[in-house]
C-alpha cells in the first residue's frame, strides 16, 4: 500500500469497520434493553408478522376467559334465584298438603290459599327481577331457540363468545334459560287455570300437589341445565388458558431475546468497537510519516 496524503485508505477501512461494529453494538443494546429480539420489521419481517398475529390471538383468548367467567357469574346469579324459588315451591307444596286434609274449614283453607298465592306472586317477582348487568334471566327473555344479534340489543338465547375467530363449533355457544315465573311453572292464580291454580278447596289442594311436583321438576331441569353449562364453561376456561400458555411460549421463542447469547454478542461488538477506534486513531496518524520524507 502506497504512503499517500490525499487518501488514507487504512483510516477509511478502520472507519468502515467501526461503523459496522458500532451499529451491531447499538442493535445489541436495543435488544438487551427491550428484552425483545424483534423490535422492528428490519430485525425479522416474517417473525414480526407471526408475532403480531399471535399477540392478537393471545389478547382475544384472554378476553374470552373473562367472557366465560362473566357467563359463569350470570349462571350463578340465575341459579341463586332459582334456589330461592325452590324454597317457595316447597312451602307451596307444604301448604297444599295442609289444605288437602279434611280437618280444616273452608275459611281456613282460604287463609292457607292466601299464603299460597303470595308465594306464587313472590316467585313471579323473583323471576322478573333477577338480572345480570341489565339482562333479565328468568322471565323467559333467554328461552328462545334462536339468537338475533344484528340489532343494537340482542334477543333470544344468550351467546357466549370466547374464541379468537367466529366458528360456531369452536368459538362460542349459547345459554338458554327457560322462564321460571309462577305462570310458567303452572302454579298460582296468575297461571292459566290448572291443577296448581288454587288450594281453596280440598279437591283443588290435592290436585295442586301434582302440579307442584311438576313445577319443582321443571325448575330442577332449569337448574340442572345451568349446572351443566357452568361445568362446560369451567372446562372451556381451562382449555383457553392452556391455549394462551402455549401461544405465549411460541411467541416468546420468536420475539424474546436470549440474554446470554445477546450479552456475548454485545461484549464481542464492544471489543470490536474499541479496537476499531484504536486502529482508526493509529491510521489517522500514518500520513504524518509522509511529512518526514518531505522534510
Amino acid at each position: 500500500m502506497s504512503l499517500t496524503i490525499n487518501n488514507n485508505m487504512m483510516a477509511a477501512k478502520a472507519s468502515l469497520n467501526l461503523s459496522k461494529a458500532y451499529s451491531a453494538l447499538g442493535t445489541s443494546v436495543e435488544r438487551l434493553s427491550s428484552g425483545l429480539r424483534v423490535n422492528s420489521a428490519a430485525d425479522d419481517a416474517a417473525g414480526l408478522a407471526i408475532r403480531e398475529l399471535m399477540r392478537g390471538d393471545i389478547a382475544s383468548l384472554n378476553q374470552g376467559v373473562r367472557n366465560a367467567n362473566d357467563a359463569i357469574s350470570l349462571i350463578q346469579t340465575a341459579d341463586g334465584a332459582l334456589g330461592v324459588i325452590d324454597e317457595k315451591l316447597i312451602r307451596m307444596k307444604e301448604l297444599a298438603e295442609q289444605a288437602a286434609t279434611g280437618t280444616y274449614t273452608s275459611d281456613q283453607r282460604l287463609i292457607i290459599d292466601s299464603e299460597y298465592q303470595a308465594m306464587a306472586s313472590e316467585i313471579t317477582r323473583i323471576a322478573n327481577a333477577t338480572d345480570y348487568n341489565g339482562l333479565y334471566l328468568l322471565n323467559g327473555n333467554l328461552s328462545s331457540d334462536t339468537h338475533v344479534g344484528t340489532s343494537m340489543v340482542s334477543t333470544g338465547r344468550l351467546k357466549v363468545h370466547f374464541g379468537s375467530d367466529n366458528d360456531s363449533a369452536e368459538d362460542y355457544y349459547y345459554i338458554k334459560i327457560e322462564s321460571a315465573t309462577a305462570s310458567s311453572l303452572g302454579v298460582g292464580n296468575q297461571s292459566v287455570a290448572g291443577d296448581g291454580f288454587s288450594i281453596s278447596t280440598q279437591d283443588s289442594a290435592q290436585k295442586a300437589l301434582e302440579a307442584l311436583k311438576t313445577a319443582i321438576t321443571s325448575k330442577d331441569k332449569i337448574r340442572a341445565n345451568l349446572g351443566a353449562l357452568q361445568n362446560r364453561l369451567q372446562n372451556t376456561i381451562t382449555n383457553l388458558q392452556v391455549q394462551v400458555e402455549n401461544l405465549q411460549s411460541a411467541e416468546s421463542r420468536i420475539s424474546d431475546v436470549d440474554v446470554s447469547l445477546e450479552m456475548t454478542e454485545f461484549v464481542r461488538q464492544q471489543i470490536l468497537t474499541q479496537s476499531a477506534v484504536a486502529m482508526l486513531s493509529q491510521a489517522n496518524s500514518l500520513p504524518r510519516l509522509a511529512l518526514q520524507l518531505i522534510g
